[in-house]
């Protein structure tokens, strides 16, 4: 079980960092910053049988954890912008499974997501950067975990970006490729 543990969480699991300070908040944003960067880097001269192999059994394939991460941080910035515009709206979840389960996350080549990210993470921490105090206070109603904030979110979201990298990086190099 714990080695099963590590393939999923390969830098461990989500844990809410204890201070939401600037400091603290300007290494989640410089995380941001140079995901679409590593993501690129980490899928780099994979080859198709390479993008279809799940990173561990019964997990995404290493071409669908890049369209979730495309998925993932395009509802996180809608949820940003939503949180900044509206007094604690409730979010709409999404089911991860369900959407990378789709055709376009099983079989579309990555590189139009890794294209978005990009982009995506461009307008994300531009948007981070000119944000104040205050508006880290904000945050928006998830129907299955609460009140977040959007400190905690930021926090969340590189734990995320890092997390899914590993993905890729980890089955790497246990496949020497």
């Amino acid at each position: 079980m714990a080695e099963l543990d590590e393939l999923r969480f390969p830098i461990g699991r989500f844990s809410a960092p204890a201070s939401t300070m600037a400091g603290v908040r300007g290494a989640h944003i410089q995380t941001l910053r140079q995901l679409p960067a590593k993501l690129r880097a980490a899928a780099a001269g994979l080859s198709d049988a390479q993008l279809d192999t799940p990173y561990r059994e019964d997990g995404w394939t290493l071409r669908q954890v890049v369209h979730h991460v495309a998925d993932s941080h395009a509802n996180a910035y809608i949820r940003f912008k939503l949180a900044l515009t509206e007094d604690w709206p409730t979010i709409k979840p999404y089911d991860e499974g369900a959407w990378a389960a789709l055709p376009d996350s099983r079989w579309l080549p990555v590189d139009g997501s890794l294209q978005l990210i990009e982009a995506l993470h461009g307008r994300w921490v531009a948007l981070l950067e000119a944000m104040t105090e205050e508006e880290f206070q904000r945050g928006y109603n998830h129907p299955e975990l609460g009140r977040q904030n959007l400190a905690k979110a930021l926090a969340l979201y590189d734990w995320h970006s890092r997390h899914h990298t590993a993905h890729l990086t980890s089955l790497r190099a246990r496949q020497g490729w």
